[in-house]
């Protein structure tokens, strides 16, 4: 079990591109680990992703941001491909391609 806890008040001055960025580290670890098939280090993954990215939710509703719905959707589609038994080279790196964009804006905004 993971004993990893994210720092929120670090997040909170992060922009949007920042976290989801951060996120798209973790999506892309997940990923890595669903396609060699192992368990322990999708399962952490998937945890650490999951922890970012209800912070960056919770920031956004609070803020009653319109960025919320996408976030959320973006989780939704995480958790979808990435819990299937079979997902398709395409589904996983189309995931991959809409986080990493993400990261690149983030490089971007410095």
């Amino acid at each position: 079990m993971i004993t990893y806890q994210v720092d929120r008040a670090k997040w909170s001055k992060m922009s949007i591109f920042d976290q989801m960025g951060n996120i798209s580290s973790e999506v892309g670890r997940a990923i890595n680990s669903k396609k060699q098939n192992n368990k322990q280090n999708l399962e952490n993954s998937i945890i650490r992703a999951l922890d970012l990215f209800d912070v960056t939710i919770d920031q956004l509703i609070n803020a009653k941001s319109i960025r919320s719905k996408e976030v959320l959707r973006s989780r939704d589609q995480f958790l979808t491909v990435i819990y299937k038994e079979s997902p398709s080279t395409n589904e996983l790196s189309s995931l991959d391609r809409y986080f990493t964009q993400y990261a690149i804006a983030a490089r971007i905004n410095k």
